[in-house]
């Protein structure tokens, strides 16, 4: 509008309520929440290193794999590096493990995993199965030392 009263222009609104047509509408859920974000690395479980002498003493069978014996945290590494591919458990199913279990706890699991030999009859897909566990927070390896420990103290004891 004008300021001079002479001139008589008119103001028009727009009174619709609603607002335009979107081109591209969204759905009401999409407005609702904002979208997820991508999906992250695996999750990295805390990473407790236990004594390697508990570990050697848990999984005696490690030690057969490693030239010049273990003394060393990267002589267990090494050796199960190799006890890895023996059980034939795949590259990929053993860097996942490392990524979410760190190196040293994947080491000691693989170590585990060829001390309960034939009780485990795929060790590429029970490696997997923890490690998946370990992202949900639903598997320690504290428990399975323990066990691996009074499984030997309890064949010392009928021996």
């Amino acid at each position: 509008m004008g300021a001079n009263g002479a001139n008589s222009e008119q103001h028009i609104q727009n009174s619709n309520p609603k607002p335009p047509i979107d081109l591209e509408p969204a759905s009401e859920e999409s407005r609702a929440a904002p979208p997820a974000p991508p999906t992250p690395e695996p999750k990295r479980a805390a990473e407790i290193v236990f004594p390697l002498g508990m570990v050697l003493d848990a999984c005696p069978d490690i030690a057969d794999y490693a030239k010049g014996g273990i003394s060393h945290w990267r002589d267990l590494l090494v050796a199960a590096g190799v006890a890895r591919m023996a059980l034939g458990v795949s590259q990929s199913a053993w860097e996942v493990a490392q990524a979410v279990l760190g190196e040293k706890s994947a080491a000691i699991v693989i170590a585990a995993i060829l001390q309960r030999g034939a009780a485990i009859t795929s060790a590429g897909g029970y490696l997997r199965e923890l490690t998946r566990k370990a992202q949900l927070n639903e598997f320690s390896i504290g428990p399975m030392l323990m066990a691996l420990i009074g499984a030997k103290s309890r064949e010392k004891k009928r021996a």
